[in-house]
């Protein structure tokens, strides 16, 4: 069976191949192109694989599917009845039955209507996939995948657009569901993203001056937008903009006088919130953890009716926020709801509306989660024997993890879940005893459950930041579940029996998955039989995945964090080709400038409405049109003379004053008004008869910057680096085959030669072995020879524009721009550099042709003689302080090529 999410994969990776199309808004391949720093090696500029993924998929359904609600995206996706059948998971006989007799219509119809047939074949997901009158996608992300920088790249991505585009189907208002406290605080995240990172910088740029990002707070009567305005980013949890009236708590049998009050005046405010969000067009509606917000019973639940006796459905759960959702579909114009959750499963039944799905066995794969394959630890024991267990579970983790940290210093850290107070209490001891035994001291616990003091929690909650936190076995209460981000956890351990509700178990297990980049460890998982029958079960209903998946499961990728040694490195000082534009030249005598009066319809006036203030029957005043409509004040539209329009246009558009001026009067008079409105149409014509450009080269001298560390993530030094003060990184991810090629200065021959002479960053990742070969070589010769040699650095592995200027610009075969960055860069006391770069032999005859075509000042006619062109014409800029020296080798590196390397490093 083929689900919506898989048939939507093949179409987007079809998309991806041809590079993005869109006539109507090209602009999208722009964005989508920009998150890949390196085609090469597909390096991801900020993103992760799985956001990206994302991301993309979004925007096929946005524009290339026009947006389509769920029942249209499967016709259009499914056309055959068959296939459309079996993706929608009507597969019973008795349904292939029914679609026989009565047709795909009729079976979809009675998924709509007929209660009991829903329930008899488990059809909840679907029925309320199909029962949705907007646009609504779920978007299944494994925990630790980056749900809430998704949807600021979504939003980002929608805010550039929609500037881009005023006229377009873009979304300018996103309002952020956020189930509760904890993950609406998580959600502050938002205020952080680097949306540099994910707009190209002519989008970021009006991006960043539009936009508005809201946080509602407890005690505000409204939210602080301007009504009606745009790109507005509002997050609230769901109590204070929710239609409902709060639920009144406390004992039924007592009456309080007040509790009327509260909850009238709780449901005005929440609907005073609401009323402002529906004011605000263009709007799209993210639900974060969607799972969570909606409850476990995501649709509701079966009863029966009291009267007839007959099992209705009775809405609930998702209904909650549906009805908010639903309102504001009716009172604006909603383009589109993105639902972010960790699973595409209720109760084992897929749900319907996934358009994305990123599984937690993929997040290992990825290197996004920490690897499981061989640390799933299940004791046999009871609850009797709860004792034994924490000892064994103590003394298994201080024997396998208290070595252990993370790159940023922050030790390892064991989480112990506990189904009640007492049974922690009673368990105290011999954990104490067990850390005892290796000469560790009870200051290393911190019990912590949901009444501890804000002290204790705070200490609870700085495990997860600060990587300096004492604690390190943390003994837990009903904490330390979703919304918690502790990525120095490498080890739950579930104590007793817990109670399976909500999946606890589920979330408990797997705290200690989230991964960092620079981390080669495995979590472990510590489990009784009881708990892990129910995990087995927790997994299955809401992954689709088992323990011995997980337990298999090996990372196929890895991240890692580079860390920037040298962030001042002086810049290489050069004369370049800078490709530029300019008007043709154009005698105006010739060809006179000539306009026709636009025929446009003048403006609309200003509309005015009579209201009066009355009473309604509970006794509150509010406002009342007493007009039958629309009332137009006479709003004669702003006119211009024509020197001052000719004086507009010719700025906007560099042409003299006096040739604008003259056609103006030719078109309407010496004397006459031009109104405002037809300046712009008149400015079309402008530009149909002299946007008429050439390009041309000019020679400038600029500064190339090697590294530029205004483009790398900044955090604060640890114990663990030597240089203090600020640190600066960035992430990298690649396939696990080439983490041999990932090399430090500690693992070359001479790890202080390596630090002082190059390593400008920490660690190099090569692309191939010869790259890696090749660096030991040169750094070997520096050893052992007398230099003049200030640096040798591996230049490749930064392509990113906002970390290096070292590129060079060819034009593709497919008209484009393409930026080249050479592999390595050898700098001369003299000033004179070397720019190596490292190439198969297979590509030996395309460069060397091309080489011979630019010799002849022919253009040459490969990718890779096009690279080599493009850094030769640096070497024939600058002869004295450039050269430019191509290297093959496959296996090794051939003397011939070393040569000229050798010469270069001893002044030969």
């Amino acid at each position: 069976m083929t689900y919506l999410y898989q048939a939507l994969s093949d179409k987007v990776d079809a998309w991806r191949s041809a590079n993005y199309p869109c006539n109507d808004y090209p602009a999208i391949g722009e964005i989508l192109e920009f998150a890949t720093e390196d085609l090469e090696t597909a390096q991801l500029r900020y993103l992760r694989r799985a956001q990206f993924r994302a991301l993309e998929t979004y925007w096929y359904l946005r524009l290339v599917l026009g947006t389509p609600k769920i029942p249209e995206l499967y016709e259009k996706l499914f056309p055959s009845p068959k296939d459309r059948r079996q993706a929608m998971g009507l597969t019973h006989p008795d349904i292939v039955g029914i679609i026989a007799d009565e047709g795909m219509d009729g079976c979809l119809d009675k998924v709509l209507t007929d209660n009991a047939f829903v329930r008899k074949y488990a059809l909840e997901s679907l029925r309320e996939s199909l029962t949705l009158d907007y646009a609504s996608y779920i978007l299944a992300l494994a925990m630790g995948a980056g749900k809430t920088i998704l949807m600021g790249s979504i939003v980002a991505t929608e805010f550039a657009m929609a500037l881009e585009y005023p006229e377009g189907p873009f979304v300018e208002n996103a309002l952020i569901f956020a189930p509760g406290k904890t993950i609406l605080s998580a959600l502050r995240e938002l205020a952080d993203v680097p949306y540099d990172r994910i707009l190209p910088p002519r989008l970021y740029k009006s991006f960043a001056a539009s936009l508005k990002l809201t946080f509602t707070r407890d005690g505000d009567k409204q939210i602080p937008i301007t009504w009606g305005s745009s790109f507005n980013i509002i997050v609230t949890n769901t109590e204070k903009i929710r239609i409902q009236k709060p639920t009144a708590r406390g004992n039924p049998n007592q009456l309080s006088l007040l509790t009327s009050t509260k909850a009238e005046e709780a449901t005005e405010l929440a609907n005073l919130r609401l009323q402002a969000v529906a004011s605000l067009p263009h709007l799209a509606v993210f639900s974060d953890e969607a799972h969570h917000t909606y409850g476990q019973k995501l649709l509701g639940k079966w009863e029966k009716d009291k009267e007839s006796g007959e099992l209705l459905f009775k809405a609930d759960g998702i209904k909650k926020v549906r009805r908010t959702i639903d309102y504001l579909a009716q009172e604006t114009n909603l383009i589109v709801v993105i639902n972010a959750t960790g699973t595409p499963y209720f109760e084992r039944q897929p749900l319907r509306d996934v358009v994305v799905w990123y599984g937690l066995g993929e997040g290992i794969r990825d290197g996004v989660l920490k690897e499981l394959a061989n640390n799933i630890k299940v004791f046999d024991l009871g609850d009797g024997e709860a004792d034994t267990l924490v000892e064994a579970v103590v003394d298994d983790f201080v024997r396998a993890y208290w070595h252990i940290s993370l790159p940023n210093g922050a030790p390892a850290r064991l989480a112990m879940y506990f189904p009640n107070l007492e049974t922690r209490d009673e368990l105290r001891g011999a954990i104490e005893s067990a850390l005892a035994l290796h000469g560790i001291g009870s200051d290393q616990l911190l019990a912590v459950d949901g009444k501890s003091s804000e002290a204790i929690k705070q200490a609870f909650y700085a495990t997860g930041s600060d990587p300096s936190a004492p604690q390190r076995i943390l003994l837990l209460v009903n904490m330390g579940q979703e919304g918690w981000n502790c990525p120095s956890l490498f080890a739950t351990a579930l104590i007793r029996k817990l109670a399976n509700s909500n999946n606890f178990v589920l979330q408990a297990a797997t705290r200690c998955l989230r991964q960092v980049p620079g981390n080669s460890h495995p979590a472990r998982v510590y489990l009784t039989n009881s708990n892990k029958k129910t995990l087995e079960a927790q997994l299955a209903e809401t992954y689709g995945t088992s323990l011995k998946d997980l337990d298999a499961q090996q990372s196929e990728r890895v991240e890692k964090e580079i860390v920037l040694r040298k962030p001042h490195l002086p810049p290489l000082l050069i004369k370049k080709r800078v490709l530029r534009y300019r008007r043709k030249a154009f005698d105006a005598t010739a060809i006179p400038l000539t306009f026709t009066i636009p025929d446009l319809t003048a403006p609309q006036g200003t509309t005015v409405q009579t209201l009066e203030i009355v009473e309604t029957a509970s006794g509150k005043t509010t406002l009342q049109r007493v007009d039958a409509g629309d009332d137009l004040l006479p709003n004669a539209p702003p006119e211009w003379d024509t020197y001052a329009a000719a004086a507009e246009l010719a700025a906007n558009y560099h042409l003299p004053m006096r040739e604008v001026l003259a056609a103006l009067r030719q078109t309407y008079g010496t004397d006459a008004e031009i109104p405002d409105y037809h300046l712009p149409a008149i400015g079309r014509q402008i530009e149909a008869q002299r946007a008429q450009y050439e390009e041309y080269f000019e020679e400038i001298d600029v500064a190339v910057a090697l590294v530029k560390a205004d483009g790398f993530d900044k955090r604060p030094a640890t114990k663990n680096d030597p240089d203090g003060g600020v640190i600066y990184t960035a992430r990298i991810s690649f396939a696990k085959q080439r983490e041999a090629l990932y090399k430090t200065a500690q693992d070359t021959v001479n790890a202080k030669l390596a630090l002082e002479s190059s390593f400008h960053y920490e660690g190099y990742n090569f692309d191939s072995g010869p790259e890696a070969d090749f660096l030991d070589w040169a750094l070997g010769l520096l050893g052992k020879e007398t230099h003049q040699i200030e640096g040798l650095w591996f230049t490749g592995g930064l392509t990113d524009p906002a970390k290096t200027d070292l590129c060079a610009e060819y034009l593709g075969d497919d008209g484009r721009w393409h930026r080249y960055t050479p592999d390595f860069v050898l700098r001369r006391a003299d000033g004179k550099h070397l720019v190596i770069e490292i190439k198969k032999d297979a590509f030996s005859p395309d460069i060397a042709a091309d080489l011979q075509r630019f010799n002849k000042g022919e253009q040459p006619q490969t990718l890779e003689g096009r690279k080599a062109v493009a850094l030769k014409r640096w070497e024939v800029l600058n002869p004295d302080k450039l050269a430019y020296h191509v290297m093959f080798a496959d296996t090794q590196l051939a003397d011939a090529g070393k040569k000229q390397v050798r010469d270069f490093i001893l002044g030969t």
